[in-house]
């Protein structure tokens, strides 16, 4: 048997056993393992190879950029259990309530919010759900435009920096920048860095809340009785201040962590670690943050943290076995064989990484399938930072599709029994649409993800 056939097949094991519910991380080591036995036995591996295994881990655990990761984590989760993010959401609500479709603009709105604060998209889409869902229903809102709004609002986290989506993705990113280098003869290539994938990603990131609310302006206005303005507040001096003192504290932590990282003046680890401390000095006013919620925190943090190393330890093991098998050798001789080019090939991946995101998580994409094609497109003379933001956008979108996109199940475990899951999956299609609008945007127009980066860093 030829060993990238067998590379393959390995691959399709894989993908076969996330699915069936095993622990990512163990499946990726194991499969790994298992193949490398068997090709060892076949005479199309050398065992040898998984030597270096040590040192390719240990290189990862000393990324400094990596650090960027659990200090994120804590800090939305800071933000979330203190209570600010609820304060945001009713606030804004009670501002824009008035407005037909109001309720769907503060939503979006605090979506954005919270995505540029904390990046967590099960945290946020089931907090908007438990906030605003049921006084979107209670005033008369489109059940499905309720359930469409919240979702894609919530998944804006992985798009809009600072991003953990954005943090991982530039060090892999960085990793097939290399190799697409040596593939190419090229020994210095220009690095990508989280921080040119931070500016990349800004402006397409804030596209798409353009884009939402567009939709939601549309529908006031060719379905009015679907979005209802909520007449219960005036907007007077005292409503005016509450969402002051509700919205200026953590936008000034946002403007000090994105714009510090924008502007060169920390990296985007240094400028987690502000973001840290600046979420528990917001905290501090919160009588319901004690020591028993960041006690609930630091386990929340470490759990996260611990799931996302250890699953980049097994995608480790299975990229070295996969390119011992010369599997990567095979996929550049396919993509590059296909017609159309690079058109041909992005098109193809991009494909692919769609249909993975209806099965596969985030983090799996891009572990597993990032190493394997990000080297060859970035050789078909692709730029990788506008290839981080289309690939970010698209793993965005894998949230959002029925019927096993992960903000529908996060939807669906805290909506009311009336709201049915055929709702939330009709809820979502025309903001699946608006997805796809928005990567050809990115696409026809590489600008909209380029020109920041440009600007900023020459």
């Amino acid at each position: 048997m030829e060993p990238g056939v067998l590379g393959l097949l390995m691959f399709v094991g894989a993908c076969g056993f996330l699915l069936l519910g095993f622990p990512v991380a163990l499946t990726l080591a194991g499969s790994a393992l298992c193949f490398g036995y068997l090709g060892e036995e076949l005479g199309v591996f050398r065992l040898g190879m998984l030597g270096v295994y040590p040192m390719r881990i240990f290189g990862s655990m000393t990324n400094e950029p990596l650090v960027a990761v659990p200090l994120f984590v804590f800090m939305g989760l800071v933000l979330e259990k203190s209570g600010i993010a609820v304060d945001l959401m009713e606030s804004l609500g009670r501002l824009f309530g008035r407005v037909r479709g109001g309720l769907g603009y503060s939503v979006i709105f605090v979506g954005m919010l919270l995505a540029a604060s904390t990046g967590i998209v099960g945290a946020t889409v089931v907090m908007m759900g438990v906030l605003s869902l049921p006084t979107m229903m209670r005033v008369g809102y489109s059940p499905r435009l309720s359930a469409g709004i919240i979702c894609a609002s919530g998944t804006l986290g992985q798009i809009i920096p600072p991003s953990i989506v954005l943090v991982i993705l530039a060090d892999v990113l960085q990793g097939a920048n290399e190799q697409a280098a040596q593939i190419n003869g090229t020994m210095v290539p220009e690095p990508v860095t989280g921080v040119d994938l931070f500016a990349g990603a800004l402006l397409p990131g804030l596209m798409l809340v353009g884009l939402y609310a567009g939709w939601q302006f549309i529908v006031a206005l060719i379905r009015p009785q679907d979005c209802p303005p909520l007449a219960d507040d005036e907007v007077d001096e005292t409503l005016l201040k509450r969402v002051g003192v509700a919205v200026v504290p953590p936008l000034v932590l946002i403007v000090l962590v994105l714009g510090s990282i924008l502007v060169g003046a920390a990296t985007p680890t240094e400028s987690a670690a502000v973001g840290a401390v600046g979420s528990m000095v917001l905290s501090l006013r919160r009588r319901q943050f004690g020591w028993a919620a960041l006690k609930d925190v630091a386990r929340e943090t470490t759990r996260v943290s611990s799931m996302v190393f250890i699953i980049l330890m097994g995608a480790s093991m299975f990229s070295l076995v996969f390119r011992g098998f010369g599997g990567d050798d095979l996929v550049e001789e396919f993509l590059m064989g296909l017609p159309g080019g690079a058109f041909g090939a992005m098109l193809l991946v991009m494909l692919v990484m769609f249909l993975m995101g209806f099965f596969l998580d985030f983090i799996e994409i891009i572990f597993v399938v990032v190493p394997i094609v990000g080297p060859i497109l970035i050789a078909m003379d692709l730029n990788p930072l506008w290839l981080g933001v289309m690939i970010g956008i698209n793993l965005q979108t894998s949230f959002l599709t029925p019927p096993f996109g992960f903000a529908l199940f996060y939807l669906r475990g805290v909506a009311p029994d009336s709201l049915g899951t055929l709702d939330i999956y009709r809820g979502v299609v025309p903001f699946i649409v608006i997805q796809i609008i928005g990567l050809a945007l990115v696409w026809t127009f590489p600008g909209i993800a380029t020109w920041l980066p440009q600007q900023l860093f020459n």
